[in-house]
């Protein structure tokens, strides 16, 4: 019975995949040809194909870890499936009309940016050392890192967009500061090896990666530097590189654990 039960899910699960790619498909037929001289029209392709191989992926892996990971898997399959869904349209809005879809851009980000934070609550709360004052903290302070930053592009209030700009930037290093040297930090060495992984793998991820992002920021603000094309292709890598590498990280470090768990028993 549970061998047919098991068999059910993954026939479920592989049935609703196909669905989505289906949806893809359809999607990409639906738009515009694409130029192959348009370097931003090329990247919006190449994150939109590895968002949904990635959800894909995570979504298969989750039934191969064991429980206390389970939820993590879920989180970094809804990341790049969030993701792939939002890109399948920024990319025909900028084919279409040749402009930043930047509206698009932070609806994405508002959902798939906070999933990414709560991993670090995720993988420590698995493990019973996690509290959630530090789940809020983390939450709260992305917010106000992607409201910010949205306001600062968008110019929709008053003030200068490098005002809006040294707020997100504040909040992203309170998370960095969160991650490296504060409560967090401190909870994760009274944790498993593979946990202790999936941590610091993150938080070296979360620093450097998403050093690209003021970076694109910069450009954006700057047309002699690249401007909206600028943007849009680091943004669209960035995307690509950190979501999936940030997943990676998280099904790497539960197989490991997943592993060291069936050693000892």
């Amino acid at each position: 019975m549970i061998k047919i039960g098991r068999n059910k899910i993954k026939t479920l699960t592989l049935v609703s995949l196909l669905y989505l790619v289906t949806l893809s498909i359809v999607s990409a037929e639906g738009g515009m040809t694409i130029d192959t001289s348009d370097n931003v029209a090329i990247t919006f392709w190449i994150a939109t194909a590895l968002m949904l191989a990635s959800t894909v992926f995570f979504v298969l892996e989750r039934q191969n870890v064991s429980d206390k990971w389970k939820t993590s898997m879920t989180v970094a399959a809804l990341v790049t499936g969030v993701a792939w869904y939002h890109y399948t349209y920024m990319r025909d809005h900028w084919v279409s009309t040749g402009e930043s879809p930047l509206v698009l851009r932070y609806i994405d980000w508002l959902i798939t940016v906070p999933l990414q934070v709560s991993e670090f609550y995720l993988i420590l709360a698995a493990v019973g050392v996690a509290s959630a004052a530090l789940f809020f903290r983390l939450f709260g302070a992305s917010m106000i890192m992607l409201i910010s930053g949205f306001i600062g592009e968008s110019e929709i209030i008053g003030g200068s967009p490098w005002m809006w700009f040294t707020i997100g930037m504040a909040a992203w290093f309170y998370i960095i500061y969160e991650i490296w040297a504060g409560d967090a930090k401190n909870k994760v060495s009274e944790t498993s090896e593979g946990t202790q992984f999936a941590f610091k793998a993150m938080a070296f991820i979360l620093t450097v990666g998403w050093a690209i992002y003021p970076i694109g920021y910069f450009l954006g603000q700057n047309n002699d530097f690249g401007g909206a094309d600028g943007l849009n292709i680091l943004y669209n890598l960035a995307d690509a590189i950190n979501k999936t590498a940030f997943g990676l990280m998280v099904w790497y470090a539960a197989t490991m654990d997943t592993k060291l768990q069936k050693v000892e028993n």
